[in-house]
């Protein structure tokens, strides 16, 4: 070996070390909060400690002088620090002849903290599935609760975890839901885990102005007007939905005296708000309702007159449109625009203008959580519904916030009410837990396996919650959502809190968060979510959006495959509800199996190509059925 060459182990030698004691050091600094994680997290938060002493450095130049050695490149360290820091310490010394060997006796290794992880899974998001490790968490929708085949056949597909938003339904429907999974599981000999999700203080636009009682009922038609399909119009008293109301082209509520004498075949008639004649023929009855098609073109409000034609008893009935629900308002946006944000409640509205075109007052909307007006400054960034809106803070006073918008789409961006709104620079002072979560909690604690945590900024707010369900006596495992960008920053603090309590996960919630760390920032924050979650052994959820369009459309996105595929690196992926939830959960499952072929988490795996060396290439061997 020549000098250089030991001069280069030397500076590399000299590095390790000193990130060996940098760990040390932080790992006796944040003694006090290490001593006080639950005891079978003990070496796992040693182990994230030891990991962001790692990251500490400049670790890149570090991996780049070990890959021009032809040493260990340190690229999948993080469940296992100070092992391999240790050994690659080992390996230097033995190249420039030293015999003096550090021993690795105390220090957790790779083998041990994949048991550790795979415990932890298990814990929340129940045993895995046969030939699948990467567990699938899929959101039921309210039909859940009445329908205990849907449930089964998410069972039966592969389902590992539900998930229970209490944004939606009440605790009837909640246990209704929970019994279905519950007795699903027992079916196919499956342990699925039940996840509720706390709603959390969300931010939203307020109420608009109610628009006209009205529908406009739309068949579809050719370039040439002619009809090709006719729309479905769901006819019941008021009240009863369809299972799906994306199935209706329109919804019309008729007294219950009316409903009864309905029957497949009759015939609607009526003339529309501008006096065109239509007609409605029943096609079907579902449950509580009848589907029915009409092939016109037609406005139908409250207090339409209607005819029902082929009734037994008197040949026709007339009666009329009941309680329609308001058309929904919009506001239209465009770059350049200003738009109120109040703080009272008032409805919101468009812009008004004189007959010349000149502005007269600019469009305005209320925000559901009226706290943000003491925190947000001028010149902070704002983004309105999923980030399709996007303005900065021009001047902010106690009832107003004027917003300049910089971007909408050309002809305008519509905003409704309920639509997210983002200030991912502003100190917010909002908690984790709302007054419903509270209430809700009664209900969750006792029912849940675990508990997804919205809003988790700080390592306060999951002090708040443990409060809450020590005043409960609930033992429930807990996954905390990452949707902010303070959330992201105090990760780690946030994580070593939780770890006070046995299990805790975590869930990347990747359409807030997105918004939140800017479009071009996320894919990397999102992987080191990741890494982090892995050095403190901790499960983590690939959440929002995935397989969307597969979900609702029936018919999957190329981006979206990527997407899943890409998911196996996460200890369990989520789903969101839709009419093809189970089409979803089928692929997601064949995508997430064929992917362990080729990858372990965030370790590459080279599984033997039968072929190569015919230079062909074939994944015949990694098909699944």
């Amino acid at each position: 070996m020549t000098t250089a060459e030991i001069e280069k182990y030397q500076e590399i030698l000299g590095n390790v070390s000193k990130i060996i004691a940098k760990a040390r050091d932080m790992e006796r600094e944040h003694a006090t909060e290490l001593g006080e994680v639950h005891p079978l997290y003990e070496r796992s938060a040693v182990n994230l400690v030891h990991y962001l002493a790692f990251r500490s450095f400049n670790i890149d130049k570090l991996q780049r002088q070990l890959r021009l050695q032809g040493l260990p490149s340190l690229t999948s360290i993080e469940t296992h620090v100070m092992r391999s820091l240790i050994n690659l310490e080992n390996i230097l010394k033995r190249l420039i002849g030293e015999e003096e060997i550090t021993p690795t006796q105390g220090t957790i290794s790779l083998k041990k903290s994949e048991k550790i992880i795979r415990q932890h899974n298990t814990l929340l998001f129940g045993y895995k599935s046969k030939k699948r490790d990467t567990r699938i968490m899929v959101t039921l929708p309210n039909t859940a609760a009445t329908d205990f085949k849907l449930v089964n056949k998410l069972v039966a597909l592969g389902m590992n975890c539900a998930r229970i938003n209490c944004a939606h339904d009440d605790a009837d429907s909640w246990d209704q839901m929970i019994r279905n999974v519950r007795m699903a599981s027992e079916k196919n000999k499956r342990n699925v885990k039940i996840a509720m999700d706390l709603a959390g203080p969300k931010l939203r636009t307020g109420a608009m102005i109610p628009g006209p009682k009205v529908t406009h009922i739309r068949p579809r038609k050719d370039d040439w007007g002619r009809v090709i399909q006719a729309a479905q119009v769901w006819i019941a008293p008021p009240e009863v939905l369809p299972k799906d109301e994306d199935d209706a082209d329109a919804i019309i509520p008729v007294r219950p005296s009316l409903f009864k004498k309905i029957n497949r075949g009759n015939i609607i008639s009526f003339r529309d708000s501008r006096g065109k004649k239509g007609r409605i023929v029943i096609d079907r009855r579902e449950e509580n309702g009848f589907w029915g098609l009409c092939r016109d073109s037609v406005y139908l409000e409250t207090g339409t007159e209607l005819t029902l034609h082929k009734v037994k008893q008197s040949g026709e009935e007339i009666d009329r449109v009941g309680e329609m629900i308001p058309k929904e308002q919009y506001i239209r946006v465009f770059s350049g625009d200003t738009l109120i944000l109040h703080r009272d409640p008032r409805p919101g509205e468009e812009a008004k203008y004189d007959h010349e075109g000149g502005l007269l007052t600019p469009a305005h909307i209320s925000s559901t959580l009226p706290e943000i007006f003491d925190n947000v400054r001028a010149g902070e960034p704002i983004f309105f519904d999923d980030g399709k809106i996007e303005g900065t803070i021009g001047s902010v006073s106690e009832e107003e916030i004027h917003v300049k918008i910089l971007h909408a789409k050309d002809r305008g961006t519509k905003l409704k009410a309920d639509k997210g709104i983002n200030l991912p620079n502003s100190a917010l002072n909002v908690s984790g837990l709302t007054m419903k979560d509270k209430s809700d909690l009664d209900f969750v604690a006792q029912h849940a396996d675990a508990i997804n945590y919205s809003f988790v900024n700080s390592a306060q707010d999951v002090s708040q919650l443990y409060d809450e369900l020590d005043q409960r006596s609930a033992e429930v495992g807990i996954i905390l959502k990452i949707e902010t960008q303070r959330a992201f920053a105090n990760l780690p603090a946030i994580l070593l809190e939780a770890m006070r309590r046995y299990p805790v996960g975590v869930m990347i919630a990747r359409g807030d968060l997105a918004i939140e760390t800017g479009w071009k920032n996320f894919a990397t924050i999102q992987q080191e979510i990741m890494r982090i979650c892995r050095a403190a052994h901790l499960p983590d959820v690939w959440a929002t959006q995935v397989l969307e369009s597969l979900a609702k459309k029936g018919t999957p996105s190329r981006a979206e495959i990527t997407d899943a595929a890409m998911a196996q690196q996460a200890s369990c992926v989520m789903l969101n509800k839709g009419v093809y939830i189970h089409k979803a959960v089928k692929m997601l499952d064949k995508i997430l199996r064929r992917m362990q072929n080729f990858q372990d988490k965030s370790a590459v795996v080279l599984p033997k190509l039968e072929k190569a060396d015919r230079l062909e290439l074939s994944h015949e061997a990694f098909d699944v059925l």
